[in-house]
């Protein structure tokens, strides 16, 4: 059974940093890809950063490109996002994703099979 479990959310002011991990033991030994969404209330679920299988792979949202960071390591068979300069538009739970039939970058959110439980970020302004 796939498991993942976020954690590092929390209360940060504007400008200010947070790193979420995602514990995710099967799909970083499987090579599966991965992927962070998030959803603000009364907003859909986005995807925010999506990373390849190898780790060797990314893809940003255009709102966060320059300030998100995601990687993964199988040493830990953890994957992370460095969340830099937050604003309080990034304010949102997040959800780390697996997609178990590819190893390549996926952006669409019906092709993830597994998701965490969601970690909440919150920006003060």
């Amino acid at each position: 059974q796939v498991q993942l479990v976020e954690s590092g959310g929390g209360l940060v002011q504007a400008g200010g940093s947070l790193r979420l991990s995602c514990a995710a033991s099967r799909c970083i030994f499987s090579n599966y890809a991965m992927g962070w969404f998030r959803q603000a209330p009364g907003k859909e679920r986005d995807l925010v950063a999506a990373i390849s299988g190898s780790g060797g792979s990314t893809s940003y949202a255009n709102s966060v490109k320059g300030r998100f960071t995601a990687t993964r390591t199988n040493t830990e068979n953890t994957v992370y996002l460095q969340m830099n300069s937050l604003k309080p538009e990034d304010t949102a739970v997040y959800y780390c994703a697996c997609a178990s039939r590819f190893q390549g970058i996926v952006t669409i959110a019906t092709l993830y099979d597994y998701w965490g439980q969601g970690t909440q970020v919150t920006v003060s302004s």
